[in-house]
């Protein structure tokens, strides 16, 4: 009987023994079908939330005005958003925080036999934009038109502003030249047999700026974070490993395809490659420096209605961050 005591305690103390500190609990907003979740459900399937002692409570969200609202409310700690967003907030004394999270962009796709080679071939197009007129992928790509052809897209072409579901089914009926998508929709088009005439990163070469900038972060209080340091840090270094290891485990991939939607494996491949191809590889001074004349495009493009009044960048609103967790 005490030999079993002896070995049940040393069976069980290398699990003691390994369990990480709690870290604290983060309550995080989600789109519900947004690629967020796969990351979320890849800490969850590999034990990274355990593994840094930390407690995410998940709530799906049905747009990303939802998102915000729990942020400002409270009853989220941390949202994914876009820095221009956090930028316009801080200009009314918001203390949100940015963290980068992918450079993926959106791209614009036409069909197969399309005859549209180059931004200067859009003129007289019907061309649909997902995200609204303020959305900065559609402000940047008319920032990119008048630089590179002296086109004014809002009148040389014909923009139709509408749901991504919407505009997917108008592309494939024919009833539109092109479609200015978001990434992941762009990827499963591209996977279908569509022409990916230009995306995000041709968009800003064009406008001369070289480096991968983040589109896409995670975005919280300051004073929030403050307070919960520890929290912050150990989804920051789950968050990571998750994407690491979705990019480079074929096992832990294959446990979030459900999470696509996709029964094709050729789609599931395409969505992973791009979702990949987003991973911020590097934050610096140099990408600080791009995110700042981006915006110094959209203020001049899209005016105070996209970024607010300043015209320059408010570089506060960058948390301090290096290689997926804070400092």
């Amino acid at each position: 009987m005490f030999r079993l005591f002896i070995v049940a305690v040393i069976s069980i103390f290398p699990l003691i023994t390994s369990a990480a500190p709690a870290a604290g609990s983060i309550k995080i907003g989600v789109l519900a079908f947004g690629t967020v979740n796969w990351e979320l459900e890849a800490i969850h399937n590999e034990g990274l939330d355990k593994k840094y002692g930390l407690t995410l409570e998940v709530q799906k969200l049905a747009g990303p005005d939802a998102g915000k609202i729990g942020l400002k409310a409270d009853s989220l700690n941390l949202i994914a958003t876009d820095w221009i967003w956090v930028a316009n907030q801080d200009q009314t004394g918001a203390d949100y925080r940015f963290i980068p999270y992918s450079t993926q962009a959106g791209a614009l796709m036409a069909p197969a036999n399309t005859t549209i080679r180059t931004v200067a071939d859009l003129k007289g197009k019907k061309i649909g934009v997902v995200g609204g007129p303020l959305d900065k992928n559609w402000v940047l790509l008319k920032a990119y038109a008048k630089k590179a052809a002296g086109l004014d897209l809002e009148k040389a072409a014909e923009p139709v502003f509408a749901a991504p579901p919407l505009l997917n089914q108008q592309l494939g009926d024919g009833k539109l030249d092109a479609l200015l998508n978001f990434w992941h929709y762009a990827a499963k088009q591209q996977a279908e047999g569509y022409m990916r005439v230009l995306d995000g990163r041709d968009v800003l070469k064009g406008l001369g700026i070289s480096q991968p900038v983040p589109n896409l972060g995670l975005v919280f209080k300051q004073s929030w974070a403050t307070a919960n340091g520890p929290a912050l840090d150990a989804f920051l270094k789950a968050s990571a490993e998750a994407r690491t290891l979705l990019c480079s485990n074929d096992t832990a991939w294959s446990k979030i395809v459900p999470l696509t939607q996709e029964k094709d494996p050729k789609q599931q491949a395409v969505l992973r490659k791009e979702y990949c191809a987003g991973l911020v590889n590097h934050w610096g001074a140099d990408e600080r420096s791009a995110v700042a004349k981006i915006y110094a495009i959209l203020h001049e493009t899209g005016g105070v209605e996209l970024t607010g009044k300043s015209e320059k960048l408010p570089e506060e609103i960058f948390w301090p961050y290096t290689l997926g967790q804070s400092k």
